[in-house]
Parts: C-alpha cells; sequence; structure tokens
C-alpha cells in the first residue's frame, strides 16, 4: 500500500493503537506487532514475496547465530559469503536476470551471431534492494565484530521487514536499527508531533511537488521532439523535482512514521539541491546508500588512498555500482558514470571535501558565488538526470540532442505558472528551513495561530492539487 492511499490512513492508526495499548515495557509483544504489521504491509502488495522476505530474514539471523559461535578466520569468511551470495542472488535474478540475458545476445547479434536465450517474466519485488542492503549490513557488521549477533528471531524480523521505510528506505544500518528493538520504548508526545509534522512536510512534497512537476515531466519526455531546447530543459527540471520531493519525501514520511512508534531513523536527504559542488550533493542526497557504499564497497577497496589509478578505479566503481542498484537499464549506468566523472576532479584536486559547512550560514541569501557554484552544480546534475528519466540511451541522447541547439534561446511551449510557483515556494520554504532535519522541522517558533495557519495551507494545497496517484519512484528500485 501507499503512503499516501485511503488504505494506510486506515492501516496505520490501527497498528499505532495497538502498539501503544500493548505498553511500553512489554517489548516482545510490540515488536510481534510491528512484524506482524510490516507483512501486512508488504502483502498488500503481493503476498507471495513475504516468503521470500522471510527467507532472507532467516538466512541473516541463522548466519548472524553462527558467526557469534565461530572464531576460525576461513569459517567466518564461508558463512560470510553464504550471506552475500544468496542476498545478491535473490536480487540478481529478480533485478538483473532479464537485463543480462537481453545483453548478451545483443552482443552476439552485434558480432554476427545468434544466440537464442529466452528472457523470464520476472516480478521485481518491491522494495528488494532496500531490505537486501539492510540484512547485508547485519551480517558484514557481526562478521566485522561490530554488532553482536541477536538472538531474538521476532526483533530481527521486525528489524528487516520495519513498515515505514521497508519498501524505499532509509537503508538502515543494523547498529542503529536493530538495538531499538531491544529497549523499552515509551510514547513521548513531542516526538510524536515532530514526527508528525514530519509526515506532513513529506506528504506535501510527494503530492503536491512531486507528482505534479511528474505530469509535465512525462508530457514533455514522452513527446521530446515535439518541443524546443528550452522546453526540454525545463522538462528536466520538473523531474529533478519530481524525483527529490518524491523521493525525500517518501523518507520524511518514513522517519516521522517511525517516531511515532519509538524509533528514529537515519538522515536520508539534506538539501542537496542547495549544494556547490557535486561532492557536497552526494553528501546529501540519498545519504542511506552512499554511506553503504562508502563504508562497504569503497572503503574495502581502498578508497582514496591508494594512487591516482586506484582513485579513479575505486570512484568508478562506487558510481557505477550505485547507479546499477537502481535498476536493469544502460541509461542508470550512463548515469552513475557521469557522477563519476564530475566527481574525479575533485577528488584528484583534494576538493572534494571543501564545502562541507552549510550554504550562506546564518544568512538569508547566498553570496555571489555560492548561487553561481549551486547553480552550476544543479545544472550539472540536470544533465544527468536526463539519463535517469530516459527510456533508454537513444532516447537520452535524442532529449539532449534536441535540448542543446538554437531553440534552447527560444521562449518555453508549455509554462504552467502555477506549479511553478508552488516550486518556489517550495524552495523557499527548504532554503528557510536548510538548517534542520528536515524543512519545517523549527516552524513552532511561529506563534500558534500563524503556526496552524501554515499547516492548513499545506492540507489545502494538498486537497487543491491532488491529481491522479502517482507510484513511489523508488517502488521500482
Amino acid at each position: 500500500m501507499f503512503f499516501n492511499s485511503i488504505e494506510f490512513f486506515v492501516f496505520l492508526p490501527i497498528v499505532f493503537g495497538l502498539y501503544w495499548l500493548i505498553g511500553g515495557k512489554n517489548i516482545k509483544l510490540q515488536n510481534i506487532v510491528v512484524a506482524a504489521a510490516s507483512y501486512v504491509f508488504y502483502g498488500w502488495w503481493d503476498w507471495r514475496f513475504l516468503s521470500l522476505i522471510l527467507f532472507s530474514s532467516l538466512v541473516d539471523y541463522s548466519i548472524g547465530i553462527a558467526l557469534g559461535k565461530k572464531d576460525k578466520p576461513s569459517t567466518r569468511k564461508i558463512l560470510l559469503w553464504i550471506s552475500i551470495c544468496v542476498n545478491l542472488g535473490f536480487l540478481g535474478f529478480f533485478k538483473y536476470y532479464n537485463f543480462f540475458v537481453d545483453s548478451l545476445v545483443n552482443s552476439f547479434t552485434f558480432f554476427g551471431s545468434d544466440l537464442s536465450i529466452n528472457t523470464l517474466n520476472i516480478i521485481l519485488p518491491v522494495g528488494i534492494s532496500f531490505y537486501t542492503f539492510q540484512t547485508l549490513s547485519y551480517t558484514i557488521d557481526v562478521y566485522n565484530k561490530k554488532l553482536e549477533p541477536t538472538k531474538d528471531f521476532v526483533g530481527f524480523m521486525a528489524f528487516v521487514s520495519f513498515f515505514p521505510q521497508l519498501v524505499a528506505g532509509p537503508i538502515e544500518r543494523a547498529t542503529n536499527l536493530l538495538p531499538q528493538f531491544s529497549i523499552e520504548r515509551k510514547f513521548d508526545y513531542r516526538n510524536a508531533v515532530d514526527g508528525l509534522r514530519q509526515v506532513l512536510w513529506g506528504l506535501f512534497k510527494k503530492i503536491v511537488i512531486a507528482d505534479n512537476c511528474a505530469k509535465y515531466a512525462n508530457i514533455i519526455f514522452n513527446n521530446h521532439t515535439e518541443y524546443n531546447g528550452s522546453t526540454l530543459l525545463l522538462g528536466a527540471f520538473f523531474f529533478a523535482f519530481q524525483i527529490y520531493g518524491d523521493f525525500s519525501g517518501y523518507s520524511d514520511i518514513a522517519i516521522g512514521i517511525s517516531r511515532l512508534f519509538g524509533f528514529e531513523l537515519k538522515r536520508n536527504f539534506a538539501f542537496p539541491y542547495f549544494s556547490r559542488d557535486i561532492a557536497e550533493f552526494w553528501r546529501r542526497w540519498h545519504i542511506s546508500l552512499s554511506t553503504w557504499f562508502r563504508d562497504y564497497l569503497y572503503i574495502p577497496l581502498g578508497g582514496s588512498r591508494g594512487g591516482l589509478s586506484m582513485k579513479i578505479r575505486n570512484t568508478f566503481i562506487i558510481f557505477i555500482v550505485s547507479g546499477f542498484w537502481h535498476g536493469a537499464n544502460w541509461t542508470f549506468v550512463i548515469w552513475g558514470a557521469l557522477n563519476a566523472i564530475y566527481f574525479l576532479p575533485l577528488l584528484l584536486t583534494n576538493k572534494n571535501r571543501v564545502n562541507t559547512n552549510l550554504v550562506a550560514e546564518g544568512k538569508y541569501f547566498p553570496s555571489l558565488r555560492e548561487f553561481w557554484q549551486m547553480g552550476v552544480t544543479f545544472f550539472i546534475t540536470l544533465i544527468a538526470w536526463v539519463f535517469f528519466r530516459a527510456d533508454n540511451v537513444s532516447h537520452a541522447v535524442s532529449y539532449l540532442h534536441h535540448t542543446f541547439n538554437t531553440s534552447l534561446f527560444s521562449w518555453v511551449q508549455i509554462f504552467p505558472a502555477t506549479i511553478l510557483s508552488l516550486v518556489l515556494f517550495f524552495i523557499a520554504v527548504e532554503w528557510l528551513g536548510r538548517s534542520n532535519e528536515y524543512a519545517i522541522a523549527k516552524v513552532d517558533f511561529l506563534k500558534k495561530p500563524l503556526r496552524w495557519a501554515f499547516y492548513i495551507l499545506l492540507i489545502v494545497l494538498m486537497f487543491a492539487f491532488t491529481g491522479e496517484e502517482q507510484q513511489f519512484i523508488y517502488f521500482q528500485f
């Protein structure tokens, strides 16, 4: 079920009531409620794939127990590789089998040979990339002795399947979320209010910003040969805010709902479109994934400690794998490679950690230099987003070809003033709240009548601009 669906607005209060009626001292029963609710939530999409998430939980729970009993390095390494192979094997089959078959057949065709391998009608399980990486983080951390293996299978099931972040993150580390299932949780009114506020902002991002931008992004991308360059650039702009509003909106809702149940999830977005270079952008965009690859792939490969060739190799590996994680399409690989190309000059000149502070800290407006830096970073990000959004590589190339010609300086053929005004309003609120965990976290500084007027404004806008229900983009990953 979707966060923005009627079913979920019925589901959440029921689960919330059952969870807190049990009381904070009965941790076991609370965990059973969370696990059961999470399986209902996931099974609402397709109950057949509950066996997959259950099997993944059983495998990594058992391997964790075994790792806690074994000291022999070779045995521990075998156990780790069993976990890696099982988890990535499932992920590879469901997500990439047809991609590799098609790529192999096309390669043979290119060299004048015919290869007959049939693809399969495979349904991609929702959220498999997210919970696979979550369970892997547990096994790897237990293997590295950063975490004691848990003996509470119900708690572990609840950790793997935790419904607020199950299908689109944030990708939680076992070191952060799993211990929270073994401690007493008490209802905190202020924390719950803050959670509801973050849910409200996440719903606004999704319903008002993402879904309305999606309408125009789809029209322009699907008919790109009919429009001039300036309109195509506007289409990329709409997609940029569609994917940001959609994905960061989901993360806000997930984090906010978790707070209602006494859990704290990791921050996943930190106002990435206010970044002054691409390195800063990647510290602020999908933080849970970028840090996962950093800790479990980039650093084990040697990170940036080696020579020039190792730095280049590792940078391309991390970005290309990150792109490929998103889906079985060469467009995602190119998207990742483009970001690697953007990032390399900063890394090789040791300028990748220059912009670690808050942009225009303590000021209402950025300097001209900061404004230029943000503009350039956003522009090159738009170019990369074209590959991310395109149906295939030729679509992306054609889109860019039709964008960057003399028609780029013509007046746009589509100009939805109302939607653009809403995006500007959204940017203004995000800018004013950029020092907070999320944009409206500190809106309680307003007097109560003004604060409630602001909340009501957001709700009215959601009802006024609710269109066709759109699936969250990252459900497909």
